[in-house]
């Protein structure tokens, strides 16, 4: 299976960040790739403002393309995540939505984990914008490959991870806007350390670049192995960037060092809670 990660440096315009979306999607796609991941919030990026300017509901134009494309090139599309008018006043949702071949939508997750942080010298407060998501979500690619979903920070929490494990996923979704910061010092660490506990292949497209509101983020978005080779790993520009992958890979890996089958659940379960 060939795949595609798009890097964008996505902004407060819709329409310009789908035409970039675009064209960079029927790139993945002229070099083979048959499933192609957009990073997080590619449709609007920017202040709280430019979010709810940019609010989209799953049937207005941003899925609404991504349904069409991917009927049209005939691959599964992951559109990252946009933010999703939810119809909770100002509070929205970090949504991504999986669209088939067939131009259906396949699969909704929104995003679990908010990013209510400080890095680098600035707060970040999703949860002034964003209602969080409470359900794990796998979905199906037309060859019945299992896909797990998640956004961004995400990653930073293991458990979801193996719980999408624990639900048959062989490839996991990381579509981000990492910061700058986050993304030099630990982007392709965690990425990678999702890809070998979980022993799957995992796709994880960042958006780069400065965005208004003084948002910086770092790219370098990656394809990983689930022995945590890094298959293709994008720059510092808007690009798409494609790695094939060997699904027999897998099952050589998990039989080599078969650390799923070897976990101890019941251990684990008696260990005391981690206290903030």
């Amino acid at each position: 299976m060939r795949v595609g990660a798009i890097q964008m440096n996505a902004g407060a315009d819709p329409g310009r960040n789908l035409e970039t979306a675009e064209r960079l999607v029927r790139a993945a796609a002229g070099q083979g790739a048959s499933f192609i991941v957009l990073p997080e919030k590619w449709s609007v990026l920017g202040t709280a403002e430019d979010l709810r300017a940019g609010a989209q509901a799953l049937d207005g134009p941003a899925i609404s393309w991504a349904r069409a494309v991917a009927a049209e090139l005939g691959i599964d599309l992951l559109a990252g995540s946009i933010y999703e008018d939810t119809g909770h006043g100002r509070l929205g949702a970090n949504t991504s939505v999986h669209a088939g071949p067939d131009g259906e939508i396949r699969a909704v997750y929104r995003k679990i984990h908010l990013f209510d942080v400080e890095v680098d010298g600035r707060r970040y407060a999703e949860s002034e914008t964003e209602v969080a998501g409470d359900e794990v979500v796998v979905s199906t690619l037309v060859d019945g490959t299992v896909l797990g979903l998640s956004i961004c920070y995400d990653v930073r929490f293991p458990e979801l991870y193996r719980a999408l494990a624990g639900r048959d996923a062989r490839i996991m979704a990381i579509p981000a806007a990492f910061t700058l910061a986050t993304t030099r010092d630990h982007w392709e660490t965690l990425v990678r350390a999702r890809a070998i506990e979980n022993q799957c292949f995992v796709i994880a497209p960042n958006q780069i670049g400065e965005h208004p509101g003084g948002i910086r983020t770092g790219g370098r978005s990656l394809i990983v192995d689930p022995w945590g080779v890094v298959l293709a790993q994008a720059g510092d520009a808007e690009t798409a960037i494609v790695a094939e992958l060997d699904m027999s890979r897998i099952d050589a890996v998990r039989a080599g060092i078969p650390a799923l089958r070897h976990r101890r659940p019941a251990v684990y379960a008696a260990e005391p809670g981690v206290r903030a």
